[in-house]
């Protein structure tokens, strides 16, 4: 009877313990279906979401084609691009945004060995035109040379406006030129200002490329090439990531001598007269494969002969004018080629390392004019390759000439022709650090004496960019 009893009790609480176990198999099945159900109702949305997403940009894709010249980003600089007409931010939109300053510059050493001579005033930099006109003009040859004269401070800032942000840049170096040749000492470099489509300062001129100048440790560049900060007044009707237009009225400027005549009292009245300013501007194309620019300028330059000694008058004006064709070309994703060709007549002003725009040419079939000035021709050319190594070590090598076509009257030993090569290594250890060496030359043609002389350098350079922006 005991164990029959014991039979019985056993088989319920049995039954009981597997309806249990199949209850709460049933319960973790139920919610492992209605998980993955969840998950795949949010996979649904998401992709129905993404698909609106295409549509949208399909949508907004096709209204910015129809807006010839429309692009939606900005130009090189922040502005809005050519054909889009900046839209007139309200009140509390421009106050969202932040005004920024932005501090940089670096600090820099130039140290090297000068193996021959030039002018003293110039004595840490290539100047086809400082170097000798005559044997032994800067002698003796070999020196040594320090410097910190390429070391630069500048202020960036951008206030936004109803019309569009207002960007200003000042900005300074310690390498004196002028009556201040040879100094290390404040000189301005940029004082710029611009608001939308206009700008106002002193600046690179439109005629210019600045992208042109080589990787280089040597300060004063390539004696070629079209180099000239001037004060202007700009428009800028057309800042796109392909197109960049840019024209300019500048301040006028040129210098002239009076050749073999130097010396005759009837130049002594003789004055420049600017009543005109320059006009000068660019047109960039911008593709993958790099860009082409092409720029030109046009200027009068005028003289008054105020005394008019002898019964002679030798008042007179002559018509600058110029062509630049330069590029940057993409060679490779380690390799970029920068290049520049230019033409014009009375544009040695706006050259890196030129002499006088006006020579003075004989003219004795007037007698009351027997001589006149004239525009000067000259053509520069710069060709240069910038290489990356590594992250770490890149290389600059290329070359540059300039010419120019001499008047009559000019005296024989006034320049003719420069030019102007370096090869480098640089090595950056650490970010903003720059250590290299470099080798330079240099070559002066007088006009017609026939003489010449070159110059050759080894420069040791250290160098250490800093920048900090702030936002407030």
């Amino acid at each position: 009877m005991k164990r029959e009893y014991r039979m019985r009790l056993g088989k319920p609480v049995y039954l009981v313990v597997v309806a249990v176990f199949a209850f709460s198999t049933l319960q973790q099945t139920q919610a492992q279906n209605s998980a993955g159900t969840d998950v795949q109702n949010l996979k649904d949305k998401l992709q129905k979401l993404e698909q609106e997403m295409q549509e949208l940009k399909g949508e907004i894709s096709a209204v910015e084609t129809q807006t010839p010249g429309r692009t939606p980003s900005t130009g090189y600089n922040g502005t809005p691009t050519a054909t889009q007409k900046p839209p007139e931010a309200t009140e509390a939109e421009v106050k969202e945004q932040n005004n920024t300053i932005d501090l940089y510059g670096f600090v820099m050493l130039d140290s090297g060995y000068d193996f021959k001579t030039n002018d003293p005033n110039w004595f840490d930099v290539v100047r086809p035109t400082k170097l000798a006109a005559a044997p032994g003009e800067f002698a003796p040859d070999g020196k040594v040379y320090f410097g910190v004269r390429q070391t630069r401070f500048g202020v960036k800032t951008s206030t936004p406006t109803g019309l569009g942000n207002l960007k200003t840049q000042f900005e300074f170096e310690l390498f004196g030129t002028g009556v201040d040749a040879g100094q290390t000492t404040f000189r301005l470099r940029q004082a710029y200002g611009e608001l939308g489509q206009f700008g106002a300062g002193q600046t690179w001129s439109p005629f210019m490329d600045i992208d042109v100048f080589p990787n280089s440790l040597e300060y004063w560049g390539p004696s070629g090439m079209v180099f000239f900060r001037n004060i202007q007044f700009r428009w800028m009707p057309v800042r796109s990531d392909n197109t960049e237009m840019i024209f300019a009225v500048e301040r006028p400027g040129a210098s002239a001598d009076g050749g073999v005549y130097s010396d005759r009292v009837e130049l002594a009245g003789v004055k420049p007269k600017f009543d005109m300013p320059d006009f000068s501007g660019h047109v960039r194309f911008i593709r993958k494969w790099g860009y082409v620019q092409f720029a030109g300028i046009a200027r009068k330059i005028s003289w008054v002969d105020t005394v008019k000694a002898n019964g002679t008058d030798l008042t007179g004006d002559a018509f600058g004018w110029g062509v630049n064709v330069t590029s940057n070309l993409k060679i490779s994703p380690k390799d970029t080629g920068r290049f520049e060709f230019i033409y014009g007549a009375g544009v040695q002003n706006y050259m890196n390392d030129a002499p006088i725009d006006i020579g003075v040419q004989n003219n004795f079939n007037n007698p009351n004019a027997p001589i006149k000035g004239v525009a000067l021709p000259v053509l520069g050319v710069v060709s240069f390759l910038d290489h990356n190594w590594s992250r770490r070590f890149s290389t600059s090598i290329g070359y540059s000439l300039i010419n120019i076509s001499n008047s009559d009257a000019e005296r024989p030993s006034d320049f003719h022709q420069g030019h102007y090569a370096l090869t480098n290594l640089l090595f950056h250890p650490v970010p903003k650090v720059t250590i290299g060496s470099e080798f330079q030359f240099g070559r002066r043609v007088n006009f017609s004496d026939g003489f010449n002389t070159n110059d050759y350098r080894l420069q040791f350079s250290f160098k250490y960019d800093w920048g900090k922006v702030f936002e407030f």
